[in-house]
Order: structure tokens, then sequence, then C-alpha cells
């Protein structure tokens, strides 16, 4: 069944957060109520949604509460080692999950890159990344990238990939060239509501781009 709402351009400056913890109505009520405006949470690297991953009922408790949301597939333990066809298996998985979410085609989907194994070369990371990519678009979506620790390549080399979203993670990763980033993690150390979470901060990019969330807001 597919989520009731509308894929929006993110404001600058929206507060958000990401979370690898099923978000109940009651916890999702309590970030909107203090002020959070959208939530990142997981889609399973595996084609079926995994117990604790992101399910339509838990969407719809999220954009319920108010807050706009987008999804993020899980990364692989660190030290994997991405090829074009694995990046091909997990972008078509990535479709997959997103839609029986009851995601609509046009928001963004976002590859988590982060703890590829040392030694790995970039020209198998950019095929894994552009392989990914090329299969969520295929089935409509808007593909975006999480820049995190170890993740291979430099700021130009990320440029260049096929994407026009850009999501820069805690750690210290480079900077992307001409475009630059549309959303900005921080650590938070505490629990926020009882569960742990990274705080996200939207921004329009240096071309004008901006994140593509869905919203329930009218």
């Amino acid at each position: 069944m597919a989520l009731q709402g509308t894929i929006q351009a993110a404001f600058s400056g929206a507060v958000g957060f990401d979370a690898d913890t099923v978000i109940t109505p009651e916890i999702a009520q309590q970030f909107a109520d203090q002020g959070y405006d959208f939530c990142l949470r997981y889609l399973s690297l595996e084609a079926e949604q995994e117990t604790l991953d992101l399910s339509t009922e838990e969407a719809n408790d999220i954009l319920m509460a108010g807050l706009a949301l987008m999804p993020v597939q899980h990364v692989r333990e660190p030290g994997w080692v991405p090829t074009a066809a694995l990046g091909e298996s997990t972008g078509a998985n990535a479709a997959v999950n997103a839609a029986a979410v009851g995601f609509p085609a046009g928001v963004n989907v976002w590859c988590d890159l982060e703890g590829v194994a040392a030694g790995t070369s970039a020209d198998d990371v950019i095929g894994y990344c552009n392989a990914w990519f090329a299969t969520v678009s295929a089935e409509g979506y808007v593909p975006g990238i999480y820049v995190g620790a170890q993740a291979i390549l430099t700021g130009a080399q990320l440029y260049d990939l096929k994407f026009d979203h850009y999501w820069k993670s805690e750690s210290r990763v480079p900077a992307i060239p001409v475009r630059g980033y549309q959303m900005v993690q921080t650590l938070v150390p505490e629990l926020v509501n009882g569960i742990g979470i990274d705080k996200d901060v939207t921004q329009t990019d240096n071309k004008g781009g901006q994140a593509l969330w869905l919203t329930a807001w009218p």
C-alpha cells in the first residue's frame, strides 16, 4: 500500500534525525513536539525488510506525527568489498524494499558509503556506487549518497559519481567540490526520547539542490 503524502524539496535548516530503532507513534510525536522536522529510517540490504527496519506501519506513524521521511539503506560490516555487480544487486534490494514500504517514486533513497576495506581500488567503489544509482533510479527513486568514514573516494571522485544528492556524515570526510552537501550529520552522544540518534540538518547545496523527502504536510 502506497504511503500517503507528497514529495517536497527539503527547506534549508530543517532539523531531523536518523535512527536504527523502530520509531513508535509516541516517540515520533515527541520528536515532532520538540521541533524536529524529519526522520531517516533504514531499509534492509536483502530483498526483504528485517524486523527492526522500516515498515509501512512505522512509516505512516512517522508521517502522521508531522515528520517528513526518507529511507536510507544499511551498509555492510566494516571491511566490505564493493563491486559493480554488488552495487546492482544491493540497489535492486533498496528499490524493492522502498516500494514494499510504500514510498512513491521521486523520493530520495540513500546509499550508505562507508567502512570499505582498506586497499580497495577507487574504480571498484565507483563501479559499486554508479551501479547502485542506476538500479535505484531505474525504479523511479532519486538516489542520494551518504559519505562516511573509509569511503575511499576523494571529493573529486565523489562529485564525478552519477549522484546529485550528498549527505555528509559526522566523520571527517572530503568536501564535495562545486556542489557541496545537502545534509550534514552530527553526533548525539546521549539518548533522545529513549533512543539513539544522529542529528541531521538540511541545506541547499551550491548548485541549488535539496534533499527530497516524503511528507504528509500540505
